[in-house]
C-alpha cells in the first residue's frame, strides 16, 4: 500500500500549514508507515493518508510523485 505522509520538517517548531510538506512511502499499514518515517527522520508527522488507486494515479500524473525509501 502507498501512503502520503504530511509533515513539518522540524519537530521543534509549531506546525504551520505553509510549511507542510509530503512524502510517499510503501508499507503494510498506516502504523508501519508512520513508524518508518519516525525511525528515519526528524519530521513532525501531521497526517498519514492511504492513497486509493485513483489518488495514486493522480499523484503520479501531477509530476510530484517520488517514492521515498529508507
Amino acid at each position: 500500500m502507498t501512503f502520503k505522509i504530511y509533515f513539518q520538517p522540524d519537530k521543534t517548531m509549531t506546525p504551520r500549514r505553509e510549511n507542510t510538506q509530503s512524502i510517499y512511502v510503501e508499507a503494510d499499514s498506516e502504523a508501519a508507515a508512520r513508524q518508518m518515517v519516525e525511525n528515519n527522520t526528524d519530521y513532525n508527522i501531521e497526517y498519514v493518508e492511504l492513497l486509493t488507486e485513483k489518488a495514486l494515479e493522480y499523484e503520479k500524473e501531477s509530476g510530484a510523485f517520488e517514492l521515498t525509501t529508507f
